[in-house]
């Protein structure tokens, strides 16, 4: 069958984020996603107001199903929700029920677009610190990148990343500006290997994030080495975003979400 990616994602009803973005983007990427659901959200596409984790016991059930019966060939996390599912998820790794060569995106959701908590962040903050020498790729926002970091500088911040075990740092700069081209840099082993620039466009996006971080896990999982896989990333994210749909089409303030079966 088709590789696949198992996703450790929450539920949005809105189908915006969370594990719905990852079995569409995974889909695209052409590989086939497995969901090990950590948590169900109360939120729209425009708010969060709220979250039930899944007990870690119930996390790692449905994780070790997966990985029992499936040619698993990468790993995404997105929304953990709890230092409980942070450290069950260290622990499949630590002890190789998840095998340390299999490509592992760590994309560490602390906040939803629109501003939502989605755990308490000083705790979870100090529980992916934990995580980060089994990730081939990390995927922060800007916010993500300086809490866990502690630096101000997102350049410095990529750095202590990977120096803290992360193989690789993905620098997007989305949140930073108001105008302007978005700028990404990826930092592989603290060295910047590649820098991509990408159009801003307009509005704010439901979702983003998380599509973009689980399309490059699927092509890891389809054999694309990290830069190539981030190039495919770059372009199939601008297409989704430019063909996103509006659900509140009178306010110009209302986040879009990505249509992620748009063909390019």
């Amino acid at each position: 069958m088709r590789p696949v990616v198992l996703c450790f994602s929450g539920l949005d009803p809105s189908g915006g984020a969370g594990l719905q973005a990852d079995i569409e983007a995974i889909g695209q990427s052409g590989a086939h996603a497995a969901i090990a659901c950590t948590a169900v959200t109360i939120q729209s596409s425009q708010q969060v107001f709220g979250f039930e984790a899944c007990a870690a016991s119930l996390v790692k059930a449905q994780a070790t199903a997966v990985l029992d019966d499936l040619p698993v060939s990468a790993i995404k996390s997105g929304m953990l929700g709890t230092t409980d599912n942070i450290a069950m998820l260290t622990e499949l790794f630590a002890d190789q029920v998840i095998d340390n060569n299999t490509p592992f995106v760590l994309d560490p959701v602390l906040v939803a677009n629109s501003g939502g908590s989605l755990g308490d962040e000083k705790t979870l903050v100090s529980a992916f610190r934990q995580l980060l020498p089994y990730a081939t790729l990390i995927t922060p926002n800007t916010h993500e990148l300086r809490a866990l970091s502690g630096e101000q500088d997102l350049h410095v911040g990529a750095k202590k990343l990977c120096a803290q075990g992360a193989h690789a740092v993905l620098v997007k700069t989305s949140h930073d500006f108001d105008s302007g081209d978005i700028e990404q840099y990826l930092y592989i082993q603290g060295e910047m290997v590649h820098k991509s620039t990408l159009p801003r466009l307009d509005g704010e996006f439901h979702g983003s994030g998380c599509s973009l971080a689980s399309f490059i896990a699927g092509r890891l999982a389809m054999g694309d080495a990290l830069i190539d896989a981030g190039q495919a990333a770059d372009s199939w994210i601008t297409q989704t975003l430019r063909a996103a749909d509006a659900p509140h089409p009178d306010d110009s303030q209302a986040q879009l979400i990505p249509n992620r079966f748009v063909r390019f």
